[in-house]
């Protein structure tokens, strides 16, 4: 099902990004999901899901070796058409997150935005993003934050009383993982795709699982161009954010020497 309404949302998708993503992704999600990625140069780097590609094509313009994968065969084919247009030597792939088919120990990096709450096995998914990973490879993957962005069960509650005004996030329904679904607005038609709710810790436990660390977490507060133009919710996310960012590293396998 998650497959198929990404499919039936492809073409919409694609042109609301574009080859620099809308004012989310632009002025907050890159931003800080580059910032941590860093300057890379010369890396094989997986880019899943990679959606509509314009992350994948910047990896590729910064001089890397880029794969991108998606579920959705439709956003793959749109991926392919652009590479033929312009040639940035990108490999697209349409495959589960789950399953890739892709070769062992292959990549120095794994990018993942706005992903894994929308893979139904997630935690396959980060076994196989570490199988895939060379050893010491990196994982950076962003995604809504679980503690604050919970699908069906989290939204902002405004207070004005005179003189003053706040902000309030109100969550249910945290400890305990879950489906919900998500509305897009597809000019003027609404389409549902899936997500999935899974605490901090489920994540914290599935990296482990796969073999990586965690080496760092962060919270992005969004910067004063994304707050001023996404009103009413950009002031209230300086003090709730609603994305999050973990970095991990793939262990190196111990050979029993002392």
């Amino acid at each position: 099902m998650t497959a198929t309404a990404w499919g039936d949302l492809a073409g919409w998708y694609d042109k609301k990004q574009g080859d620099e993503g809308d004012l989310w992704h632009r002025t907050y999600l890159d931003p800080a999901l580059f910032a941590v990625i860093g300057e890379v140069r010369g890396r094989q780097i997986l880019d899943v899901p990679c959606g509509n590609g314009h992350n994948t094509r910047r990896l590729a313009r910064m001089g890397n070796l880029v794969t991108g994968l998606d579920v959705s065969e439709p956003i793959i084919a749109i991926d392919q058409a652009r590479e033929e247009r312009e040639t940035l030597g990108i490999t697209y792939l349409a495959a589960d997150a789950a399953a890739t088919g892709l070769p062992d120990n292959t990549f120095d990096l794994v990018v993942s935005q706005m992903g894994l709450m929308d893979i139904p096995d997630a935690a396959g998914a980060v076994r196989e993003m570490s199988r895939v990973m060379k050893p010491q490879g990196r994982l950076v993957a962003l995604f809504c934050h679980p503690c604050f962005d919970v699908p069906g069960h989290s939204a902002w509650v405004w207070e004005k009383v005179p003189y003053s005004s706040s902000a309030w996030r109100k969550i249910q329904h945290y400890a305990q993982p879950f489906a919900g679904q998500v509305p897009w607005n597809k000019d003027g038609e609404t389409i549902y795709t899936t997500a999935y709710h899974r605490p901090l810790s489920w994540y914290m436990h599935a990296i482990r699982a796969a073999g990586l660390v965690l080496t760092d977490l962060h919270e992005p507060i969004p910067p004063p161009e994304f707050v001023a133009l996404e009103q009413p919710d950009g002031p209230w996310m300086t003090d709730v954010p609603l994305h999050i960012i973990l970095e991990a590293r793939k262990l190196v396998p111990h050979d029993g020497a002392s």
